[in-house]
């Protein structure tokens, strides 16, 4: 890892660190392990980019407004990372990226190192073009809360909790 990938990724984890968001590191030889020690059953999940993991059988990759409903976790890839804020641009996907990542009461959303950015600029001059293509998707910064009637309330509209899984350099390339 680069100098400057590790000051990126360090200040990804203090982002979070100050919204409550628990983050772990992990190889890809390790992914499966990692993700049994974060996931709440039952879980539900999209397939992810990545030629070298996948999601196990025991998270449903094909959920139905039922199993949606009644899950505890949700699994998705995240594009990239913004280290200054500690957010991460999930894409609209065909599987459901929004609804999985929206509607379980802890969402992990899983990126490489190296798809973290610095700042807003730099993430606005990834995004804007696949924007203006005509995609969408969602800058989620921590767990979803409101104060909109006095008391702050985690989980009125997303997960109440985050923990994000980063997936270290050198073992992971993309699917594409």
């Amino acid at each position: 890892m680069s100098v400057e990938t590790g000051a990126i990724v360090e200040r990804f984890e203090t982002s979070l660190a100050e919204l409550d968001v628990a983050v772990t590191r992990t190889r890809p030889t390790a992914f499966e392990s990692t993700l049994e020690e974060v996931v709440r059953e039952p879980a539900v999940g999209t397939p992810l980019p990545f030629e070298s993991i996948s999601l196990p059988a025991w998270v449903d990759v094909r959920p139905t407004p039922a199993t949606l409903e009644s899950a505890a976790t949700g699994v998705t890839a995240a594009s990239f990372g913004i280290a200054d804020y500690g957010s991460v641009v999930l894409p609209s996907t065909p599987e459901g990226a929004e609804q999985v990542s929206l509607f379980s009461e802890l969402h992990v959303p899983v990126l490489r190192e190296r798809d973290l950015v610095a700042d807003v600029p730099t993430a606005i001059d990834r995004l804007g073009p696949r924007l203006r293509d005509g995609e969408s998707a969602i800058v989620a910064t921590g767990p979803s809360a409101t104060a909109d009637m006095g008391a702050l309330v985690r989980g009125a509209h997303g997960p109440e909790a985050v923990h994000v899984i980063l997936l270290e350099d050198g073992e992971v390339s993309d699917g594409e």
